[in-house]
């Protein structure tokens, strides 16, 4: 079998498997990251998604091949020092989880779309969470959650900008 290795929530990984095995089969059962949700295994519903070099990927559907040499984003991979990312802060705030099986795919589509637009209208966080499903029906705490992680965002940007021009 073929050795794949990427860098995974920042540290570097090798496995050895097949090549069209799906990234989220790799991630959850040879690396242990469980945060990564298995939903429908056709790329329908995004609870499997990932960051793969920033860019949202549906893990289910990814063959490993395609990920070697990239950098992978799981849940797991966005807390630093032992404190929540401004998007998981957001989500946990606004109460944007009911089962919560859906979080993670819908946490790193934020932060993605965050990441180019930090700003965004309430039209473009419908759009960029299109076909992100949530069973429980929690929406509109989700669309909030977005909202609210956009501002906190900012919000720590210009702090440190603050501090920066000070130094």
């Amino acid at each position: 079998m073929p050795v794949f290795r990427f860098t995974v929530n920042g540290e570097p990984r090798e496995v050895d498997t097949f090549d069209a095995r799906p990234l989220l089969e790799v991630l959850r059962e040879d690396l242990q990251l469980t945060g990564t949700k298995y939903g429908c295994g056709e790329g329908q519903c995004r609870a499997c998604t990932v960051l793969i070099d920033g860019a949202p990927a549906l893990s289910c559907i990814t063959p490993v091949r395609s990920a070697a040499g990239k950098r992978i984003t799981t849940i797991e991979g966005l807390a630093r020092d032992g404190r929540l990312h401004p998007v998981q802060q957001a989500f946990a705030q606004e109460g944007a989880m009911q089962c919560g099986y859906c979080t993670p795919g819908m946490i790193l589509q934020t932060v993605a779309l965050l990441e180019k637009n930090p700003s965004p209208a309430r039209a473009q966080i419908l759009q960029a969470l299109n076909g992100s499903l949530c069973r429980c029906n929690g929406y509109p705490r989700i669309v909030a959650a977005v909202e609210f992680a956009a501002r906190l965002q900012r919000s720590m940007t210009a702090q440190q900008e603050v501090v920066h021009a000070a130094e």
